[in-house]
């Protein structure tokens, strides 16, 4: 079976989307209704920008949303999934990609998405740091022994996994788990603790817009980030995308589940390689690729 999973925040890159922009007509078409529904040209930024503009919450999350959903469009009959999934916020370019949102929808929500975590970050300071080389039980057991908020946030791949929460909390559980053999322990530049309780906020807004929009019937099972299973019911999916900001991200659980369901081929659609590096250390036997068109 053909998987297609789609990559979340930090696959960015200086000039993305606009080889897409240059060889089809479709997503010239899509990035000009992005820059209406968005109210400022996304696209100046995405394909002329600087890194460092790139990096503000408001155009990042849209930025990757659109180089995916816009790729999965002009991939066109080429472009068929028995399953899918994304990472964090991905998994808003895969209910776009297998038709439970429309894309005006889902670049709305992804819009609202990105400016209620901004808000939220600014709420209180918090930060998240990558855990490499250590059970994912001892993350687990670490945290909870941790005086203030410190939760485990991505589940990316054995031995990969991204705590969050408070900045003294998350201070402390790094010296604490590289005290007990994590090969790294390093807090990330990122501006807040992400797929924590800390993010309620954020999600409480999220979960009004999210209400309000139209779900439809996917065309096959996603693979949601707060389940790691395979869902079909619109409601449902629904539930599970109100929920995912403060709850984890089980990534290693969702590829895992997708194999076992009968993945075979995993295609990843936007920029970057990360998933598909993820893919090799989660299960190296699986084939993994990146989408690609034609000129």
């Amino acid at each position: 079976m053909k998987a297609y999973i789609f990559p979340g925040q930090g696959a960015q890159f200086t000039g993305m989307g606009l080889d897409l922009y240059e060889k089809s007509s479709l997503a010239q078409e899509l990035f000009e209704k992005a820059n209406d529904i968005l109210g400022f040209s996304i696209t100046d930024v995405m394909f002329e920008g600087t890194a460092e503009e790139l990096k503000e919450t408001k155009v990042t999350q849209p930025a990757i949303f659109l180089h995916s959903v816009i790729l999965a469009k002009v991939l066109g009959d080429d472009f068929k999934p028995e399953m899918v999934a994304g990472h964090s916020l991905g998994e808003l370019s895969a209910l776009v990609a297998n038709g439970v949102l429309s894309f005006e929808d889902g670049l709305t929500l992804v819009s609202k998405r990105a400016l209620a975590m901004q808000k939220a970050c600014e709420i209180q300071k918090s930060t998240m740091a990558a855990v490499l080389g250590l059970e994912d039980k001892v993350v687990e057991d670490t945290c909870a022994e941790i005086d203030g908020v410190v939760v485990a946030a991505n589940y990316n791949c054995p031995g990969q996994l991204v705590i969050s929460g408070e900045v003294e909390a998350i201070e402390k559980a790094c010296e604490v788990l590289t005290e007990k053999g994590a090969r790294r322990a390093l807090v990330l530049p990122v501006g807040g603790a992400f797929h924590s309780p800390m993010m309620e906020p954020a999600r409480e807004e999220l979960a009004k817009a999210i209400e309000e929009t139209t779900f439809s019937e996917p065309t096959c099972p996603v693979y949601q980030n707060v389940t790691a299973s395979a869902v079909t019911n619109p409601e449902e999916i629904k539930k599970n995308l109100m929920e995912q900001l403060t709850a984890p991200v089980k990534w290693t659980q969702c590829i895992q589940a997708m194999i076992a369901d009968g993945g075979t081929e995993f295609v990843e659609v936007g920029p970057g390689k990360v998933l598909q590096g993820l893919m090799r250390k989660i299960d190296r036997s699986v084939a993994a690729s990146g989408a690609s068109i034609e000129a």
